[in-house]
């Protein structure tokens, strides 16, 4: 085997061109006879090395220095061999090659075994390398690398990833990522993010590759993609400054909930913006210090130690035009408006924080991220958290948003209110749709994509055309200039990549059994965990097997009460609920991914909990969920939270449902996963009864909808967008949401 080709072997997506430079390189330094031949050929090595695991990303370092180790020896004349076997020295490289030494890179990817090679001595051998040359392109490539990695982003290694809010305060970690600046106002400076040459990776996974990240500002951007895809990771990398966003351009990322505490919500709030909390701070220090020094004789306050009225003057002028600027005087309404907005009444905004659930804990980092008004406001499925009413309130607030927003979000309907510009984030890198919402961007990447696969065939079938002339002529005497003309037009051809296939998902619920009604009914239905305290009251609910009844309604009111009610998971206090003897309900609740057993595979899990079928069966049935392939075998601790929703309703239509009771059903999954439970959804021959706040699944599925609110669940004569409409009036003439 030759050395290229070992090479080759170990690392099969190494550029051929980079492989002859390396050995050519090699080549030269162990065919060179100076005094100091053999630090020649350690040179070499080291340089070869650090190379090659540079471009080799998917190859182990140690095995890229044990094959740049036996290149050396198959390369090495046979009586450089000799004598090195006579000295029987060893000679150590002076030091190792440490890659996480370079800017974001991994520490994962240290190199910690050092390299041992026998010095040799060489005879002379003519080299056909032009040394001067070498060393020029040498300097090309090393100085590409350099500028290449300053943009690349290896996720594990941030730097501010590893001092996160785990170790660092809320108060600290926001004056890090966005450090204040008195006397230096951000008016008049771009607010325009633009970044080339992007690479971010986490977990060896590549995730965006080259790519140039733009954000002009004042628009609303809506990042999309499949589940999995990296949408996650670009944004937190945003947020801690990964890639090169500047300074004076504030950031915040809505991601986690807050931690919990005796501080009232509305206070929580205020307390968010810490540059304005800091500054009241200051300017409360800077008038104490004044008033000391009115009461101090004139001799005391010329000393060094102590600062003049005149420059305590000047910074507190400072604070205040930066005060001013933020409208200070205004945080404590705004503050307590956006909270009302995102459901919190005026008595709830006094409680204490730690007395909220997770989902409300979310909807408080939400509000803080909102009245905080940074320049980029990163938010990452906000709709997963907020109930309708909700979802309203932040539509119609940030259509307003004087900044930047990018979004990440698979609600169809929202994106639609709100994004002015989509990014579609695939193939590790990210295609921008602007001026357009998402209906407009989907109508286009449709187009864009027949567009590139006719070009493709048209190219493709060209090639073949210029091909057979070139097959059948090349050796023709009297048409071998043709052949010859039509060769260098095929390599002129810019090569074209084949279109990504089409990607698509399909859900299939089996068949069922019918039923003679009543299938399932509420009457008169109370339920109080406390007497006196009734959680819904007078439920009248009828499910048949051709209904589709979705509820709406703010997150608290009752909605998954009422479904473990008719379910039979909870007892009403008073009512009565009465079911068909042979009715089977599958029942979706927003845990149900807890329920699935991370260890095991989609297919392992199916056959313990619904035993009876064989694996064929098991994966033909998964198959109508979208899990297909090898991910029906992997651990489902690996797979991303859009799959395994897709394995827990396998898993529901493996009960053979007569109804379907939904609690929340879209969370986690995908634009894709979405249209195709919305497709099985209507086509199942069974009842259907949701929870929902995703106003596409109510629109495509349900055609009666009921709203719970004050304890009753009352039938809504109109549809989902009129129910819409009603909370925005709502909103807008308590003055929730302002007019536009």
């Amino acid at each position: 085997m030759s050395v290229e080709a070992e090479l080759l072997k170990v690392a099969p997506g190494l550029d051929r061109v980079l492989t002859q430079y390396c050995v050519g390189f090699l080549k030269y330094a162990i065919n060179t006879e100076v005094t100091d031949a053999a630090d020649e050929l350690q040179n070499a090595i080291q340089s070869v090395t650090a190379i090659l695991q540079s471009a080799a990303i998917d190859t182990a370092p140690e095995t890229i220095t044990a094959t740049v180790d036996s290149m050396v020896k198959t390369l090495m004349p046979a009586e450089g061999l000799a004598k090195q076997a006579a000295a029987g020295t060893n000679r150590k490289l002076e030091q190792t090659i440490n890659m996480s030494s370079r800017s974001g890179v991994s520490g994962t990817m240290n190199l910690v075994a050092t390299i041992d090679l026998e010095a040799t001595a060489s005879r002379k051998v003519e080299s056909r390398v032009d040394k001067k040359k070498l060393e020029k392109a040498e300097k090309k490539i090393k100085a590409k690398q350099d500028k290449k990695l300053h943009k690349n982003v290896e996720y594990e290694a941030s730097k501010l990833i590893t001092a996160t809010n785990d170790t660092k305060s809320y108060e600290e970690f926001y004056m890090q990522v966005n450090p204040l600046q008195l006397g230096s106002s951000a008016a008049g400076k771009s607010k325009d993010i633009k970044v080339e040459n992007v690479d971010v990776q986490i977990g060896g996974k590549r995730i965006l590759t080259d790519t140039t990240l733009t954000l002009a500002y004042g628009r609303r951007y809506g990042l999309v993609g499949q589940n999995g895809i990296g949408k996650s990771t670009l944004l937190r990398a945003l947020s801690k400054r990964e890639l090169s966003v500047p300074t004076h351009i504030t950031i915040l990322h809505v991601e986690q909930e807050i931690v919990g505490d005796d501080t009232p919500a509305l206070q929580a709030v205020l307390d968010a913006d810490v540059w304005r909390k800091h500054l009241l701070g200051e300017q409360e220090r800077i008038n104490g210090l004044l008033a000391e020094l009115e009461n101090m004789p004139l001799a005391a306050q010329s000393r060094p130690d102590i600062q003049s009225k005149e420059e305590l003057g000047s910074l507190l002028s400072d604070v205040h035009e930066k005060l001013a600027e933020m409208e200070s005087d205004k945080a404590e309404s705004r503050a307590a408006s956006i909270l009302f907005g995102l459901g919190f009444s005026t008595e709830k905004q006094q409680f204490a924080t730690r007395t909220f659930s997770g989902g409300w804990r979310m909807r408080l980092a939400l509000a803080r991220a909102l009245f905080c008004k940074p320049d980029l406001l990163l938010l990452d499925e906000p709709s997963n958290m907020l109930d309708v009413p909700s979802i309203v309130f932040l539509s119609e607030y940030l259509q307003g948003y004087p900044s930047t927003v990018l979004v990440v979000s698979h609600d169809r309907a929202f994106l639609n209110e709100v994004a002015t510009d989509i990014i579609h984030q695939h193939s590790e890198r990210l295609d921008y749709y602007k001026g357009g919402n998402f209906d407009s961007f989907y109508a286009t990447k449709e187009e864009r994509r027949k567009t590139a696969i006719r070009e493709y065939e048209n190219q493709m079938a060209y090639r073949k055309h210029l091909q057979t002339f070139i097959d059948k002529f090349r050796y023709n005497a009297a048409k071998s200039s043709e052949a010859q003309s039509r060769i260098k037009k095929l390599e002129k051809l810019p090569v074209l990549e084949a279109p990504e296939a089409e990607y698509s998902v399909h859900f299939a619920f089996p068949g069922v059994e019918k039923l003679s009604p009543p299938i399932m009914q509420m009457s008169g239905v109370s339920f109080a965990y406390r007497e006196g305290y009734p959680i819904v009251s007078n439920v009248d609910l009828d499910v048949q097997l051709d209904s589709r009844i979705g509820i709406v309604g703010p997150n608290g009111a009752g909605k998954t009460t009422v479904l473990k009610l008719i379910t039979g998971q909870l007892q009403p206090t008073t009512g009565m609920i009465s079911k068909n003897g042979r009715l089977r309900v599958g029942y979706f609740a927003q845990h149900n991914l807890d329920y699935l057993d991370p260890k095991l595979s989609a297919l392992s899990f199916c056959a313990r909990e619904f035993p009876g079928k064989s694996d064929e069966e098991y994966r033909r049935h998964l198959g109508n969920f979208g899990i297909t392939g090898p991910v029906g075998l992997q651990r489902m601790e690996l797979l991303s939270g859009g799959q395994k929703s897709r394995v827990a309703f396998a898993c529901l239509g493996l009960t053979n449902p007569q109804v379907l009771v939904l609690d929340e059903p879209t969370n986690h999954l995908d634009v894709e996963a979405m249209d195709a439970l919305s497709d099985a959804l209507k086509n199942f021959e069974g009842g259907v009864l949701m929870v929902s706040h995703d106003v596409t699944i109510l629109q495509n599925v349900c055609t009666s909808l009921w709203v719970c609110e004050g304890g009753k669940v009352e039938h809504f004569d109109g549809t989902v967008k009129q129910y819409k409409k009603r909370i925005l009036d709502a909103a807008k003439e308590n003055g929730v949401v302002q007019q536009h």
